[in-house]
Parts: structure tokens; sequence; C-alpha cells
């Protein structure tokens, strides 16, 4: 099973940028989706954007296309979420998964710990 590191939130203020990244320790990794998620106080935990094994293929949730974008390094086993044109409905804690197959639609159920991602307004 793949374990997962995710750093790189913090507090910013609205417009802003940050990177999240998300360290993964195991075998699979290479042949696994990576995906991030996030999950506001009060509220369920919601898809943000997923990337396919080989980074050939992204997919992204409405309210965060064309402001975030989502990559990955294989040589590094890391998956990256820059995060551009931040609005203060993005705070939450964002969290890392695994995918159990291979494309962006794949089911996620190996997750990370979470970083804090808090926008001022």
């Amino acid at each position: 099973q793949v374990q997962l590191v995710e750093s790189g939130g913090g507090l910013v203020q609205a417009g802003g940028s940050l990177r999240l990244s998300c360290a993964a320790s195991g075998r699979t990794f290479s042949r696994n989706a990576m995906g991030w998620f996030r999950q506001a106080p009060g509220k369920e935990r919601e898809f943000v954007a997923a990337v396919s094994y080989n980074g050939g293929s992204t997919r992204y949730a409405t309210s965060v296309k064309g402001r975030f974008t989502i990559s990955r390094d294989n040589a590094k086993n890391t998956v990256y979420l820059q995060m551009s044109n931040l609005e203060p409905e993005d705070t939450a804690v964002y969290y890392c998964a695994a995918g159990s197959g291979s494309y962006t639609y794949s089911p996620f159920n190996n997750w990370g710990q979470g970083t804090q991602v808090t926008v001022s307004s």
C-alpha cells in the first residue's frame, strides 16, 4: 500500500498561490492514479483534481478548473497541486489520495493525513 505525506499548506491572501506536494512511498506509485481532495469546516470532503498514472490525463472540479494544476513526478514519487488565484472559498484541509486503478476515474481509497490551506480575504 502507498503511504502518503502532504506538505506545502499555509496561510495566503486571496489572489495568491501555493503549491502542495504529496510524497508517496511504496512500489506501486507509478501505477496508481493520484488525486487531491479537500474538506472545509462543516462540509463533506470533495474532489479537487486527479491525474492518471503517467500524467497523461487530468481531471478537475469545476470550481478549480483554470486555477489549479495537478502534476506528478514518478521519478520522485511525488504529486503536486499548484494553486493560483486562491479564493477564501478554497480554505480547507487538502488531502492527497491514491487511486485503486491507473486512471482519473479510479476509486480513491488510500489517504494522506492532510494539510491545511487558509485563504484570507
